[in-house]
């Protein structure tokens, strides 16, 4: 794979998901008993947005930059804006936080994180961003395949029966990733029907997603929404106009508090023509 997030990071798309990532977790954490989190691509954990790569693209620039410049935002936003903060000095924006390093930083001590990525440099800064965090284990290896052997997760003997895997790779072949999504969580939900499934997906036309959406109905779940951003209209293939997150098994009452935050996203980030949508595909019941 050539696929690099540090030419991306912190930009809309990231925005995005992980705000709905840290409401996941969150929700996670309102009852004692522990949980785990599985990151199936997780990339290496940080990303300089001074970096060579960083710059080369700016998107960052209308990403988490915009969002840090207002001055009142929602719950869930000012929640992702603070995780972001706590990796950089005071008054700075220098660091941007990647999926595995904002779960982390989450975590209580009874909780677990698997941190999977397989291009092998990214692993091994993955390796040592958390090598003295006990709670976190990185595994070089294809995500997928960690799916059918950590879940469900376990404690010694004991099942985990919380959790939240997170599905976020880089598309570099799109026709052959959204089977390859289903079929992994078909097989996943088999295995531990109750956590909760997350999935990003980029939007170039929403119209090639209409399968992935109606096999996305049909998984043997309790229920599942869609989210999304689109910062400029849906009328071009070749560039990444929005993004969604699709999640199954949501917690209860994520989609009403994501609700308010999406409009805001989208006349902060957005271009003329942005839009949103947030709509159940099967709804619990």
């Amino acid at each position: 794979m050539n696929y690099r997030h540090a030419f991306h990071a912190g930009n809309h798309a990231d925005v995005l998901k992980h705000i709905i990532l840290l409401a996941l977790v969150d929700a996670l954490k309102r009852k004692d008993t522990p949980f785990f989190v599985l990151d199936t691509h997780a990339g290496r954990g940080r990303y300089l947005l001074g970096g060579v790569e960083s710059r080369k693209t700016s998107e960052a620039e209308d990403g988490v930059f915009k969002l840090a410049g207002e001055p009142r935002l929602p719950e869930l936003a000012e929640r992702y804006l603070r995780a972001v903060e706590a990796n950089n000095p005071v008054g700075a924006l220098v660091a941007y936080p990647g999926s595995p390093l904002l779960v982390a930083q989450a975590l209580r001590e009874q909780d677990r994180l698997a941190a999977c990525e397989l291009q092998p440099e990214e692993a091994q800064a993955l390796k040592e961003l958390f090598a003295h965090d006990s709670r976190v284990a990185v595994h070089a290896r294809d995500g997928y395949a960690a799916m059918k052997a950590l879940l469900p997760p376990r404690s010694g003997e004991t099942r985990i029966a919380r959790g939240l895997v997170l599905i976020d790779p880089p598309y570099e072949a799109q026709d052959a990733e959204y089977p390859q999504i289903i079929s992994a969580l078909r097989e996943s939900l088999e295995r531990w029907p109750a956590a909760t499934y997350a999935v990003w997906y980029p939007i170039k036309q929403r119209r090639s997603l209409l399968p992935f959406f109606r096999k996305a109905a049909a998984l043997p779940a309790k229920s599942s929404f869609v989210a999304e951003l689109q910062v400029r209209p849906d009328d071009s293939p070749l560039r990444l106009n929005g993004s969604g997150m699709l999640v199954v098994n949501p917690p209860w009452q994520l989609e009403q508090a994501i609700a308010p935050v999406l409009p805001v996203l989208q006349k902060v980030l957005g271009e003329p023509g942005a839009s949103t949508r947030l709509e159940w595909l099967r709804a619990a019941g």
